[in-house]
């Protein structure tokens, strides 16, 4: 490291230069080596008044825009983001093509919060770069995936996505290509891009995607052990502390639980759970709240804020310095609230900085991971025999989803007049967000129009080109597009009042309505839901079973589509099936906070008993390699066939083939020692009489 000079030398030198720089007698490269000697000798600022004055005096120059270039550079590094961005713009001025100060031009404008203009740049660079070579390929996709940011949800970034694969694909461009085609219901989801492959692309989803895409509970926990490797080995393996021993002495303050989130406000999470941290006993437990997410303020996160012991803000701080804080705040039991979501902090769980882990209610699915041990169910989603979907250990609340009792809701009544329902209609509706409508389960939908014609569908607005793609799936069916009716956003409190308009509310499938289903009960909506295999599939099932209308949860797309047709032709049928939702809704399962708070517990209270005794059960992760590689061949689309014992069977095929070839380890799923009895469901747990209402 050179010694700093001291300030006569610095001035002396850059004097130097500038009289040269004035006489037209410094050359661009020269510049370029004095200014840098200069600021790596502390002269910054002398550096950059090197760089104004040789473009004042040398603008015939032809290397002109490589000094405004850098001269715009050397100004983004004090912070002179205005002056920069002129000094960017000049350098284009100079030099149309020049690809990096349209890329340092767009990065400025977007640190300004100009998405507009630094688009247009963003587009300049794709334009500019037609030589194939591995710098123009790198500098072209960079721009490309810029472009699918500032673009999200829009057919430029699709259209962006596609050219990156192309060029050069990897798995996040793939993931990238997939999750916009499922939110606007482009179908089919996965559709083979150049040489990219089906395989590659199902691999490439994420575990929320996959969720979204497949009843496939195998291949989603095999998919959500595969992120996490992904995640371990793209960061380092993080430094663990391996199992914490149990406790030398018996406890004697209260158990410190945390909760760690980056949803809680006004999200669709923030809205369930809100209600359950001030009910905690507060004489027994200790409660954290590790945020995660954006400066978002409002009700929900005053509220959070106010209800529990202690609010711990870690958006900005590192893995390891929240995992630290975490360490140093002595918590006993820490639950993921976001799993494999959007805002997920898998670092800070990975260092294990609490004796418990515990993954809850943010992801629908097991984590696949070392350090998540426990996973809060409830019976009707992990019944005993789905065990084996799920490497932690499975611990059952009476109903997995809590309600906030307090949620607000808007005084006014709207009218079917007001909301472009047809007075007469028999009202569909469906609130989840477009990403989980699939394919088959739109064509279920639409044959239930076909055979209830006084009825409508009743949707959630979406960008014009997903509403155009639906009304044309609709006319492919033989539907009239107008039929199709779509909700405009409203806030939240005024929204869930249009519940009240509409007569049966019909579940997506796979992934199924959780905040949107209860929200539903809440306000006196029917719900028919689908129950599948997986987690994500079974919710909505034990959310109307809970609020004690166990026969909306059906087992066979043929009993969702018949039961659906059936109250739309039968108004006395779905009067007694109103009826019957707000006679139970005051005492019923779902909407007992307290009663869940009490067993939640309960749980917390087993789980700490388990590490103090040295009982701490150890993730499952065996084999989970090779039940991926066999869940790349499922036929994941179609939903005709629900049976779980033809699922595991094609599964135990597939082992049987390849232990042929080499021998596989038995584990405890579906390749258990010959000895080892073979879980299966019971036949008479799940499935319900079926009653007309």
């Amino acid at each position: 490291m050179h010694p700093r000079d001291t300030s006569e030398n610095l001035n002396a030198n850059h004097a130097a230069s500038l009289r040269r720089a004035i006489a037209r007698d410094l050359p661009v490269l020269e510049l370029i080596s004095h200014a840098g000697a200069i600021s790596a000798r502390g002269g910054t600022d002398l550096a950059r008044e090197l760089y104004r004055d040789w473009i004042e005096h040398n603008g015939a120059d032809p290397l002109l825009a490589v000094v405004q270039f850098n001269y715009g550079t050397a100004l983004l590094g004090g912070g002179a983001l205005s002056q920069a961005r002129d000094a960017f713009r000049a350098a284009i001025a100079s030099r149309p093509d020049f690809v990096f100060a349209h890329r340092a031009l767009a990065a400025t404008l977007e640190a300004q919060g100009d998405a507009v203009e630094a688009l247009v740049h963003w587009r300049a660079i794709v334009s500019h770069l037609a030589v194939v070579n591995n710098e123009a390929v790198m500098a072209k996709t960079t721009a490309l995936r810029q472009i699918a940011r500032i673009c999200d949800g829009e057919q430029e970034a699709e259209d962006a996505i596609r050219r990156i694969l192309d060029l050069s694909p990897g798995r996040h461009d793939m993931e990238l290509w997939i999750d916009p085609r499922q939110m606007r219901c482009e179908w089919p989801v996965i559709e083979p891009c150049g040489n990219i492959t089906r395989a590659a692309l199902i691999e490439a989803m994420s575990p929320m995607t996959l969720a979204r895409h497949a009843d496939t509970p195998m291949f989603q926990l095999a998919s959500a052990y595969l992120c996490y490797r992904r995640h371990a080995e793209s960061h380092g393996a993080p430094r663990t502390v391996g199992a914490w021993p149990p406790p030398e002495t018996p406890r004697t303050k209260r158990l410190r639980i945390g909760y760690v989130s980056s949803d809680l406000y006004a999200h669709a999470l923030g809205s369930l759970i809100v209600g359950v941290f001030a009910l905690h006993d507060r004489t027994r437990f200790e409660v954290f709240a590790y945020y995660t997410g954006p400066d978002a303020r409002g009700s929900i996160r005053s509220r959070t804020e106010a209800a529990v012991d202690c609010w711990r803000d870690i958006a900005k701080l590192s893995d390891k310095q929240a995992s630290a804080l975490i360490v140093g705040d002595a918590v006993d039991i820490l639950i993921d609230l976001n799993g494999h979501t959007a805002g997920g902090r898998p670092g800070v769980f990975a260092s294990r900085p609490a004796p418990v882990i515990v993954n809850w209610l943010g992801y629908p699915g097991s984590m696949g991971t070392p350090h998540h041990q426990y996973i809060i169910a409830d019976a009707n989603i992990i019944p005993p025999h789905l065990e084996k979907y799920y490497s932690e250990a499975v611990r059952r609340l009476p109903c997995y989803q809590p309600n906030d009792r307090e949620r607000e809701v808007a005084g006014q009544t709207l009218s079917r007049a007001e909301v472009g329902l047809p007075e007469a209609a028999f009202v569909y509706c469906c609130f989840n967000v477009a990403g989980k409508i699939t394919e088959p389960m739109f064509q279920n939908w639409m044959t239930i129009l076909s055979r209830v014609p006084h009825a409508v569908l009743w949707l959630l607005s979406s960008d014009d080109a997903t509403i155009s793609r639906l009304r044309r799936a609709a006319i492919q069916a033989c539907v009239a597009p107008e039929r199709l009716v779509f909700a405009a956003e409203l806030p939240v409190h005024v929204h869930l009042t249009r519940y009240r308009l509409a007569d049966l509310f019909l579940d997506t499938f796979p992934y199924g309505a959780h905040t949107t289903g209860s929200d539903a009960l809440w306000m006196g909506l029917p719900v028919l839901t689908l129950t599948g295999r997986s987690f994500a599939s079974r919710v909505c099932g034990s959310l109307v079973r809970s609020a004690g209308l166990a026969d909306m949860a059906c087992e066979t797309i043929e009993d969702y589509v018949q039961t659906a047709i059936r109250l739309g032709m039968d108004d006395a049928a779905m009067r007694l099936c109103r009826q019957l939702l707000l006679a139970a809704r005051a005492g019923c399962t779902l909407f007992n906070t307290p009663a869940l708070v009490a067993a939640l517990e309960a749980l917390f209270d087993g789980m700490w008993s388990d590490h103090a005794s040295g009982r701490t059960p150890v993730p499952d992760l065996a084999n989970l390699d090779l039940y991926a590689e066999i869940g790349l061949e499922e036929q994941h689309e179609t939903v005709s066939d629900l049976s779980l014992d033809h699922y595991e069977a094609s599964y135990r095929n597939a082992l049987t083939y390849r232990d042929a070839i080499s021998p596989i380890p038995h584990d405890r799923r579906l390749w258990p020692r010959p000895s080892q009895p073979v879980p299966c469901r019971p036949r008479d747990t799940c499935a319900s009489p079926r009653r007309l209402y």
